[in-house]
């Protein structure tokens, strides 16, 4: 019999509703069955695409012991970390406090006043590597509860005392400046991995946000070592088995140093990161390989992440049946060579394996190997690796596919408008631009309320029932920021504003630190706050950079003042962590260069010299510039008014720190003011 999760929205907790598991979701009414009963609570928190958690949820959920135990000494809530990323946020921190280590699935319990005392991960079904197993952690837990009640409630006591304590140290009023940028970037380079692009050991992440500081630092200064660096990483990770080689789109991260074997499941965030990546390398190199994976990325995007309402689902999961009914962990990516050859053909097999470095090992499991393109010395004819890779990715298609999470996270598709309105403005690619404008138009649409507060998922056209984050209103707002540049429609950065405007009532206090949740969100044991990247941009760096291209769109000067207190904390942190701190980084560049102002005004949008001067501004590498396209005398944007044409032709206006150079027609003195590097 289905439990309470059956109504629930969400794809994770509806893989939960069929277990023998008495379930409850997050809310008040669980945490009141639990203080009747007088029973600690268990919160499991974990995501759709997180294999380990579908391992626990088989091994230990799907148990009909376990969950019978279960039911009898415990309330069970169930949590995904996606829906809820405050209540993930506020007990990952306290799990990490504890045990010097976090992770999903997170395993924690919990007194009937939510207090946390006992914490975990992934526990086994029996004890191994030196890990007690499940029944032993809840057989321990409800043995404590039972007979040393007043240990529990001092430990209780003592963790949320210690969590209160650790206030963000908020740093310096002040945004960072050239010397703070220029240590972090020297921190950069001694945790840079040269043989193999990317920073730190296994697993390696890429590390989007502190490749978009490196360019725009680069852009700013001119420091080759920066380019270097954010173009070597980049090459490496397209070249290696992070990336699909043959469907286009990453993978959530890798288990090695060398990017082969990823962890393969891929997320909206990461693709909608890294396609924005790629394109802005592209912009500053001409790098025929940033066009090609900035363009597949894309169109991975729209093709398997797109849902029938318009906007982008979460997440593709790493496991898929491998044709015997098993769910194995990259199944539907790997290949062996007898699978070429069955395909292909022995002489086309012979090709493929040696094009994308398959071995007769393997380089993943059971003598399946992970498609990469190796450097190599042969020289391949591009007809016949067409034609490969055609046949290749029609086979795969042929096999069952991973499931999708088909919940639709605001946070995440903001990232996904941004990127795919600049990758189409770039590339001449309408249909991109109008599949960032259709999943804009359903976060309006479905997201919105009627005073312009965001909720954070939806399903199948259906709103959750969970308030928007900090993120979710900064990578909003930045994805509107970017359409509004992209299309000349200034009803995006009017949705910007309002967003922004709760940024500084909601979520701001008085001394101008941001906190992850609004003012009058449900109180939870703290109210969390993160400045540091993870995954994502942290909704602190989120904030102030949009903050900050609000600003320069409107002249506004509280936004950029809360932009500037924002960036303090980049301050504090950047130099000692910068590889933590990335976008907020990229957002001090930002700053430092002004950002500069551009206004492009037309007789007729239409007009080809007007267009022309639209996508040369838009290929500015200047960083944070803001772009305002529109007709002579528009009100769409601030920074259109007063800008009359020059000799009634286009004309573009560059504006910085509230000096403006002369007006001017010709694209290639555009360019020069911009900072554009030629791309071909």
């Amino acid at each position: 019999m289905p439990n309470r999760l059956a109504q629930a929205t969400s794809p994770y907790l509806l893989q939960h509703a069929e277990n023998p598991v008495d379930w409850w979701p997050w809310e008040a009414e669980a945490f009141e069955e639990a203080r009747r009963r007088g029973v600690p609570v268990l919160l499991s928190v974990g995501y759709s695409a997180c294999h380990w958690c579908h391992v626990m949820a088989h091994e230990s959920f799907e148990d009909g012991p376990t969950a019978e135990y279960l039911n009898s000494h415990f309330v069970s809530v169930k949590v995904d970390r996606e829906e809820r990323p405050d209540v993930d946020a506020v007990y990952m921190e306290a799990v990490q406090a504890a045990t010097g280590q976090g992770g999903w699935p997170m395993t924690v319990f919990l007194t009937p006043d939510a207090e946390p005392f006992y914490f975990g991960t992934y526990f086994p079904p029996e004890p191994r590597h030196g890990m007690p197993s499940f029944r032993q952690v809840l057989q321990g837990v409800q043995q404590a509860w039972a007979e040393r009640r007043d240990e529990v409630d001092e430990v209780a006591g003592k963790i949320v005392r210690d969590l209160a304590g650790r206030e963000i140290s908020y740093g310096d009023a002040e945004a960072p400046g050239e010397e703070q940028l220029g240590q972090a970037l020297l921190a950069l380079t001694r945790e840079y991995d040269e043989r193999r692009g990317g920073f730190g050991g296994a697993p390696k992440f890429p590390p989007s946000m502190v490749i978009e500081f490196l360019l725009r630092h680069h852009a700013r200064t001119g420091a080759e070592g920066a380019l270097q660096m954010a173009a070597d990483t980049c090459e490496r990770m397209a070249r290696g088995g992070i990336y699909d080689q043959l469907g286009g789109g990453f993978a959530r991260y890798s288990v090695d140093r060398e990017w082969v074997v990823p962890h393969f499941e891929k997320m909206l965030y990461d693709n909608a990161l890294l396609c924005r990546v790629y394109a802005h390398l592209w912009r500053a190199t001409g790098s025929d390989l940033a066009r090609r994976v900035a363009l597949e990325t894309a169109d991975f995007m729209v093709r398997e992440l797109r849902t029938a309402e318009g906007g982008f689902a979460s997440a593709l999961d790493a496991d898929s049946d491998d044709g015997t009914g098993k769910h194995v962990e990259g199944a539907h990516y790997v290949w062996t060579p007898a699978q070429l050859t069955e395909v292909l053909g022995a002489e086309d097999a012979e090709l493929a394996a040696q094009y994308f470095g398959v071995t007769q090992e393997g380089t993943f499991e059971h003598g399946a190997s992970v498609l990469q393109l190796p450097q190599q010395e042969s020289v391949f004819d591009a007809a016949r690796i067409a034609s490969v890779r055609e046949r290749l990715l029609a086979a795969r298609d042929g096999r069952p596919a991973p499931g999708r999470d088909d919940k639709v996270v605001a946070a995440w598709n903001g990232l996904a408008v941004a990127a795919l309105a600049e990758t189409g403005a770039y590339f001449e690619r309408p249909d991109l631009v109008e599949a960032a404008v259709a999943a804009a138009d359903l976060l309006v649409r479905l997201h919105l309320d009627e005073q312009v507060r965001l909720t954070r998922t939806s399903k199948d056209g259906r709103a959750g029932a969970n308030a928007g984050v900090l993120e979710d209103y900064a990578d909003v707002a930045e994805g509107f920021l970017a359409l509004a540049s992209v299309t000349g429609e200034g009803v995006w950065l009017d949705f910007a504003g309002f967003l922004l405007d709760h940024v500084l009532t909601r979520f701001t206090d008085e001394s101008g630190s941001l906190y992850d949740t609004a003012a009058d969100a449900e109180r939870l044991i703290r109210r969390p706050q993160d400045p540091t990247d993870n995954a994502t941009p942290s909704g602190w760096s989120a904030a102030a950079g949009a903050l900050l291209s609000y600003a320069a769109h409107t002249g506004s000067a509280p936004h950029r003042a809360a932009a500037e207190r924002a960036l303090g904390v980049v301050k504090a942190l950047g130099p000692r962590v910068p590889r933590f701190i990335g976008w907020g980084l990229a957002a001090a560049e930002a700053l430092l260069d002004g950002p500069r102002e551009v206004a492009v005004v037309a007789p007729d949008p239409a007009d080809p010299a007007a267009r022309g001067l639209h996508r040369t501004a838009l290929l500015g590498t200047a960083p944070g510039a803001v772009v305002a396209f529109g007709t002579e005398g528009s009100d769409e944007f601030p920074l259109l008014a007063d800008r009359p044409l020059v000799g009634g032709a286009p004309a573009a206006y560059v504006c910085r720190n509230f000096t403006c150079d002369a007006p001017t027609t010709d694209p290639d003195r555009l360019r020069t003011a911009l900072g554009v590097a030629p791309t071909g």
